[in-house]
This record gives C-alpha cells, structure tokens and sequence, in this order.
C-alpha cells in the first residue's frame, strides 16, 4: 500500500512559510505558549522581576571565603607591621581613634556595597560625605542634633530626589548620581576657605561602639543578602537583556531605599570625619572617598555587576585599609588618596571578574531553545495534523487459493 503524502499534511502548509526562524517565532509568540522566553522577559518588565534564568541556583559562596580568608591574613600582617612600627598604635587612646576612622570608611563601603547590589551605584557618597562635614563643621557648636540632623534630611531627600530620577525616567543610576555630586560639590565649593570645627564633641567616647555598630551591619546585611528573595528583591533594577527597557514599578522600591540609606551613611562617615579631624575641612571634590567606597566594596567581593557578594569581605576591607592608612602615616609614605583611591579600585575589578568566573551558581544555567523547525527546505510540522484523509479502499481481489498446480481446477 502506498502512502499518500497528504495524508501526513496540515491543509494550507503548501503555502505555509517553512523557514526556521519564521516557524520559532510562531511558536514563542503564540497565547498558548506561556513559558517561552520571550514572554518572560515581557512579564520581568512590567513586574519588576529577574527573569527566571538569572534565579537558577545557588552562588559559590565557598569562593567569598576563601578569598575572605585571604583579606583576613592581610589585615593580619598590616597589624602587625603597624604594631612592630609603633607599639601604641593599638592600645588606647590610638586604637579609639584608629576605630572611629573605620567606622567613617566602613560606612562609605556599606552605602557602595548596598548600591552595587541593588544595581544603582551611587557615585555621590564621596561628595555627600566631605558636605555632611562642612556643615557639621559650620554648625558643630549650637550642639550636636542641629548640626547632625539637617544634614541627615537634606541627604535622604536628595537619595529620594535622584531614586525617582533613575526610576521614573529609567536613566542608569551611575550617571544620575554623577550629575547629583556635581551639585553637591557645588555647596561645597562655595566656601572659600577650609572651615574650622567649632564644636568639640568627641566620638572616641563610643569608638567601641561606633565600630561595633559598622561590624554588625556589614556582617548581618552580608548574610540576610545572601539570601535568594532579598537578593532578588534587591536586584530588580539590573539590566537583563536590553538595559533600557523598563523594569517596572516593583523596581523602583528597592532603587530608591538604597539610595537613600547610602547617602545616610555617607552623611555618617562625614560627620565622624569631621568630628575626628586634625585641622579644618579644606572644600575639595570628595571624589577620592567615593574611589576608595567603591573599590573597598569591589575588593570585599561584591561584584560590579550586582548579585554577588561574599560575607565578612567588607569587615576585613575596610579594617585591612585602616590599618595601612595609619601605618602610612606612621612612616611618612605620604601617598595620595587618589592613588589610594585608583588602587583599590583596579584591584577590586579584578576580584569582581573572579567572582563571576568562579560563583556562578551551582545548578547549570538554561539551555539554547529547542527549535523544532527541520534544517532543511520540507514541509514537516512538529504538530499532530488537525485532520487526516481517510486512504483510498484497496481493490478486493479474488481468492487465490483454487489456481496453481495444486487448486481444485487442476
């Protein structure tokens, strides 16, 4: 029996378009088809939500310790050589001093770090700082609220100023925090001549607590993002696929909560900078401080990129730098800190290009779409056919068995 080729033809696909790529599209774009790619990145951009197959797996977080490890041994031997270099340096009134600084550079690093994984990294924290100082400076002598809480205010309404930029226009944050500091050093370049603290409130008090307080920030918040929903929640702004597509109004909570939470802790830093000064606030950029913010967080693990971070990085980064700041002193290295800054700052590139060659998550990532269109030039559907023509009935034949030598006719 021979087979007819219509009956294993759909109606109509003599004029159907057999080309592969036109069949793959009839298929991501069909209602039916919910789960497609493409229909997934459409649901991301009016929910807010990473697409699914950046929510694959677990990270290596075995990679953040051990290179963790690491930043402790160095903090460990810059310890020891600032110890062998001056033996007061760790021993109270010196070590008070030395904690306060940290906690001004451990808040910085928070505010970068926070930024970076919510993939709005706020280049601004530099400039807020060196302000929150002058004014602090300026102001330190009708007591320490009027000085401290203004600032406080006038920092979070501008980190919810520049979040709705970023969001409502959905410009990259980068940029738009860029923009901000420009008009912050502005303020700050308004004051001919540095400014003398007028106060003499004196944090060395609560040193223990104010670096403490950072300890327990960075470790805890290192932990609690470690987590998938929170990194989830936190990541919605960073770009998957086209980076100029919106993300939606879930999006835009997280985006503008970091950047007002950073530019806190940049106002933070600066007032305990001031506080603890030596000599008066000369008004300059504060671009080096944001430098040394984001490379301390770059070098603690946190990637560029977003997403991935490790745990006790920022603790041991920022305890690792200042320690060196001081052993410089001591010495009279007399390095720059834009040097500093520079760095710091290549060097936590290139931790950032390890962490996202060596964390990636654990369960394998998507696979390429399976296309079921034939390579080559034929009409085949991957689908059952809607309706089938009935074969043509075969002819009967006679029975067979009276003829030859042996039938009955013989």
């Amino acid at each position: 029996m021979a087979y007819d080729d219509t009956t294993f033809r759909r109606p109509g696909d003599e004029k159907t378009d057999t080309d592969p790529a036109a069949y793959r599209r009839r298929v991501q774009y069909d209602d039916t088809a919910g789960t497609t790619l493409d229909q997934s990145q459409r649901n991301s951009a009016t929910t807010g939500a990473i697409p699914t197959v950046e929510e694959d797996g677990r990270d290596r977080l075995g990679i953040h310790l051990g290179w963790e490890v690491m930043l402790l041994v160095v903090a460990a031997v810059l310890g020891f050589l600032l110890q062998r270099e001056d033996s007061a340096a760790l021993q109270r009134p010196a070590l008070d001093a030395l904690l306060v600084t940290g906690a001004a550079i451990g808040l910085l690093t928070l505010g970068a770090g926070l930024t970076l994984r919510a993939g709005v990294p706020n280049l601004a924290l530099g400039p807020i700082a060196l302000a929150a100082a002058m004014q602090y400076a300026e102001n330190s002598d009708k007591g320490l609220a009027q000085a401290v809480v203004p600032a406080l205010i006038i920092a979070a309404a501008g980190g919810l100023a520049v979040g709705l930029i970023v969001t409502v226009l959905h410009v990259p944050a980068w940029a738009a925090t860029l923009a901000a500091s420009f008009g912050v050093i502005v303020y700050i370049q308004l004051r001919p001549a540095p400014v003398e603290v007028q106060g003499d409130w004196d944090p060395t008090g609560q040193a223990f607590v104010l670096f403490g307080a950072f300890a327990a920030l960075a470790v805890l918040g290192a932990a609690i993002g470690a987590l998938a929903p929170v990194r989830r929640f936190l990541g919605r702004m960073r770009p998957t696929g086209d980076p100029a597509q919106r993300r939606g109004a879930a999006a835009a909570v997280p985006a503008i909560l970091t950047l007002v939470v950073s530019s806190l802790f940049a106002t933070g830093a600066g007032v305990l900078i001031a506080a603890t000064a030596d000599g008066p606030i000369a008004p300059e950029t504060g671009f080096e401080w944001t430098g040394i913010a984001m490379g301390l967080a770059l070098l603690a693990g946190t990637s560029a990129y977003g997403r991935r971070g490790g745990i006790f990085g920022t603790l041991f980064v920022v305890t690792a730098l200042t320690l060196f700041l001081r052993y410089e002193e001591i010495r009279d290295l007399d390095i720059a800190l834009f040097a500093i800054a520079g760095s710091v700052f290549v060097a936590g590139l290139v931790v950032t290009r390890f962490v996202e060659s060596y964390g990636n998550p654990y369960a394998s990532r998507v696979g390429e779409d399976w296309n079921a269109a034939p390579s080559g030039g034929t009409n085949w559907s991957p689908t059952l056919p809607e309706t089938w023509n009935t074969p043509a009935t075969p002819t009967p034949r006679s029975d067979r068995w009276d003829d030859g030598p042996w039938g009955a006719n013989r």
